[in-house]
């Protein structure tokens, strides 16, 4: 007969097989915390690569809110666009807060209140220009 805990059977430990006994303990483990998460809602959409302009300092803190995330820059994108789409909040408290520590590594003093005063300062050197336009002149 097989021994039960909670109503479900025990995975018997034999000899020195270790992946019985490896899967025994992590069952005995985590048995009640396990969740299973079955994502069939995957959409299958079509990117475009783009050259979007950003400020200096707002790209930097993007980029590494993405990699402490392990995410790239285009998904966080993408979530906060489609969130504020939804008129929601993209972030968490703790996202929050990471985000203020990076602005401040990164000296970003910006805020909402200046996203429609920005202008762009001309570029400190000129654009190089390539070999077939230096011929036209």
């Amino acid at each position: 007969m097989c021994k039960k805990l909670h109503g479900l059977p025990l995975i018997p430990v034999l000899g020195k097989d270790s992946r019985k006994v490896s899967h025994y303990l992590r069952w005995r483990w985590y048995h009640g915390t396990l969740v299973h998460m079955v994502d069939d809602s995957r959409l299958l959409v079509e990117r475009v690569q783009t050259g979007v302009r950003i400020e200096k300092r707002i790209l930097k803190v993007l980029k590494a809110f993405a990699e402490y995330h392990d995410m790239t820059l285009g998904d966080v994108l993408e979530g906060i666009v489609l969130h504020a789409f939804d008129g929601k909040t993209p972030f968490s408290p703790a996202s929050l807060e990471r985000i203020r520590e990076l602005k401040k590594f990164y000296e970003l003093d910006l805020d909402s209140s200046a996203s429609h005063r920005l202008q762009e300062i001309k570029s400190k050197s000129p654009r190089k220009r390539g070999p077939e336009k230096l011929k036209n002149k």
